[in-house]
């Protein structure tokens, strides 16, 4: 049901302004012009520092985004799962969640409750909802589907150098000598990015050295200089072997590591027991390709490390990302322009979701829940009695569906985010679901993959009809104009979770504007790591974005984290961590012989729920497939465009076969975009694995076991 109000003064009347870009954490600032309720047009902000004028496919056809028709626009609610939906006005459907929810909490106990947000969700949202769970219900089952993308990478920041957030800005691209891409395809993930890299490299006849790690020759490796084949899974070992002839060639910082950094003598003695020719056996590219990529790193005088899902979906997440500051701490490339470690989120807001506690063991300005004076430092801020906010994490992305599917949990409320598509093992994903005894999902469109199974659906403003903050890859934080009303009776966000809060009598909901919320939130910042103290509503609405750290009102943002060489660690001093190679969790075996991973396309992000509104990026990149090596197509006597299954331990895909020999024989590659709502066994998580590094709780989406063979009808013939 599409029950749109009359326009108000707003869209009558050509608006034009600014805001970031809804898709990846490049963060693009796009210029916009809007009338009578729709966008005329879309195009790079020319002096956005992020961009600089540039703009992909995504971001060039939002406009096709904004009103389809299955634009949710009006709550609505529903008795039992079989039964259609019917529309309630704002204050009924408030009173029902509200109601609902104080019934589970009396009867269950706040352990019972969960919120699952995402990047998608502004700085303001976002802390509103750690303030209604770990505030005033005293949970801390809050999450984010960051945790399937930026949980390792945030800790490995955290553990080695001592808070999280990238040391780094974009403007080291134009300052390195060498720059390091390590499990990320930015042609086609973070293009924008990647079009300033190759801008440079043009102008400057291949300046800087481009070394990419990667199993697959993708569209970045292909490009490179030096593309490093290793096989899936093999990151650890080739990093250690990395540190390892590194000190065999004398191309330590001795200096840096005796005056900053901890752990030195201990790293050496872990690492210093491997066994070179088992660590090359292990990584399989070729001898020479590895002592290349050695000799680069050795001779480079400002190293800079770009790199995303290849290391952190792993269940040696952190592993990966210690292993790869390591390279930056022994030699000294890091706390200087041009170089350093340099995470690319994959959200739009993965950063401030991060900054406002969001994640299940994370409190407001990058404090933790198993620190005590954190939590009493949050509940005096928030005025709240000693003791209100749990002293346990809560359940992350993975744990919380699991929790729903046993009993432990009974109710779920999902904002802007599918995991009915995106988290791994989809089976278990719909039985959670189904078990829950209240889902409620607040989203700008319906149906997705999880609205179809919810029971109640909160509407939610889309781009362009709402303010909001967020924060990009390189700790830039922005603001976002308003050019839209809403459709319907949609709001923003935050409004939303406020307004629940309110209906639950619950005091400190009462916000006069988002600009409210934004300012009491960076209250929580004085002092700490991410400081954004500085940055009150009124500045960001003028000078539009600001880095932090920016503690004052008069303080011009920090491009560069740790320059003066002091970390955020109680001695000041960074940390080198060894971590021995461990094996995926899932090995390829004589049943599942081959290995597949997932990953992003250009045309597309997540689980085309606002791409797949775009006739022309469907007309790009319309259906899933499977790439496949031709050394095992034809040992399978699989044919390009035939239909093949793919089998793995938990559910079956059956998509057409693509031919491509950039990958290693062995190596399957899907694109995770599509879901059930575009056909039957297309998802590829239905086959991937939920086993979660031990620490960060991120899940091994990058490596699972198939088996492939011809795809056959239901009489047993072949198609």
């Amino acid at each position: 049901m599409n029950l749109l109000s009359a326009p108000s003064e707003i869209d009558h009347r050509a608006t034009i302004g600014e805001a970031i870009c809804p898709y990846c954490g490049v963060g693009c600032r796009l210029w916009a012009e809007a009338a009578y309720g729709t966008v005329l047009r879309v195009k790079g902000a020319p002096l956005a520092p992020a961009n600089r004028g540039g703009i992909c496919a995504k971001g060039a056809t939002l406009p096709q985004t904004m009103n389809p028709p299955d634009r949710l626009s009006q709550p609505q609610v529903r008795t039992g799962r079989r039964d259609h939906f019917r529309p309630l006005k704002w204050d009924q459907a408030l009173r029902h969640v509200a109601n609902r929810l104080a019934d589970i909490l009396q009867r269950h106990g706040p352990q019972a409750v969960a919120f699952y947000g995402s990047g998608q969700l502004d700085s303001e949202a976002a802390y509103l909802a750690v303030k209604l769970f770990k505030g005033c219900f005293g949970t801390n089952n809050t999450d984010s589907n960051s945790r399937l993308c930026m949980a390792s990478s945030a800790l490995g920041y955290l553990s080695s150098l001592g808070a999280d957030g990238p040391p780094t800005c974009y403007d080291d691209v134009d300052q390195a000598d060498l720059v390091l891409v390590v499990g990320s395809n930015m042609a086609e993930a973070h293009p924008v990015t990647f079009d300033r890299l190759k801008a440079r490299r043009a102008a400057e006849n291949g300046r800087p050295y481009l070394a990419v790690i990667d199993p697959r020759r993708t569209r970045t490796a292909a490009q490179a200089d030096l593309h490093v084949p290793l096989a899936p899974g093999s990151d650890v070992a080739l990093l250690d072997l990395a540190a390892l002839r590194l000190a065999r060639r004398g191309a330590l910082d001795e200096a840096f590591l005796r005056d900053h950094v901890d752990g030195v003598d201990a790293f050496w003695q872990a690492i210093g027991r491997l066994d070179e020719a088992a660590l090359v056996a292990a990584v399989g590219a070729p001898a020479a390709t590895i002592d290349e990529l050695v000799e680069r790193i050795a001779a480079s005088r400002a190293m800079l490390s770009f790199y995303c899902m290849g290391l952190g979906q792993s269940s040696a997440g952190v592993a990966k990302h210690n292993s790869l500051i390591n390279l930056h701490l022994i030699t000294g490339q890091i706390s200087k322009p041009g170089a350093g470690p340099f995470s690319l989120t994959g959200q739009p807001n993965a950063m401030g979701g991060r900054e406002v506690g969001l994640l299940a063991h994370q409190l407001p300005g990058y404090r933790l829940v198993a620190d005590a004076s954190h939590r009493r430092e949050i509940e005096q801020y928030w005025r709240l009695p000693a003791g209100s906010i749990s002293a346990a994490p809560g359940q992350t992305a993975v744990e919380m569906f699991r929790g729903l599917e046993s009993g432990r949990l009974k109710a779920i409320w999902i904002a802007a985010t599918n995991p009915a598509a995106s988290l791994p093992d989809l089976h278990q994903v719909r039985r959670a679901l189904e078990r829950a005894e209240l889902v409620i999902v607040q989203d700008v469109f319906h149906p997705t993959e999880t609205t179809r199974l919810a029971d109640v659906l909160l509407p939610a403003a889309n781009w362009l009809e709402k303010e909001g903050t967020t924060t990009n890859s390189e700790r830039m934080v922005s603001h976002s104009e308003r050019l839209l009303s809403p459709a319907g009776a949609a709001r923003p966000d935050w409004e939303i979770v406020a307004g629940v809060a309110r209906a639950m009598g619950l005091p400190g909901f009462d916000y006069a504007n988002r600009g409210a919320v934004w300012d009491e939130f960076i209250g929580l910042t004085v002092g700490r790591p991410c400081d954004l103290s500085g940055m009150p509503a009124d500045r960001l609405r003028q000078e539009k974005q600001l880095q932090w750290p920016c503690p004052a009102v008069d303080h011009p943002g920090t491009k560069r984290r740790y320059l003066d060489r002091v970390f955020p660690t109680p001695n000041g001093r960074a940390r080198l961590i060894a971590h021995l190679p461990t094996p995926p969790k899932e090995p390829a075996d004589a049943e599942f012989p081959l290995v597949l991973t997932s990953g992003r396309i250009y045309a597309h992000w997540h689980t085309l729920t606002r791409t797949g509104k775009s006739d022309k990026l469907l007309a790009r990149d319309g259906s899933p497939y499977v790439e496949i090596h031709p050394i095992d197509a034809e040992r399978l006597g699989l044919a390009a465009g035939e239909l093949a299954t793919l089998q793995s331990r938990r559910g079956v895909m059956r998509v057409p076969v693509r031919i491509n020999d950039s990958l290693r024989p062995g190596l399957l590659f899907a694109p995770f975009h599509w879901g059930d709502l575009w056909g039957d066994d297309q998802a590829v998580n239905y086959l991937t694995i939920a086993a979660l590094d031990p620490q960060s709780k991120q899940p091994e989406l990058k490596y699972c076991a198939v088996a492939v063979e011809e795809a056959r009808l239901g009489n047993g013939s072949a198609c």
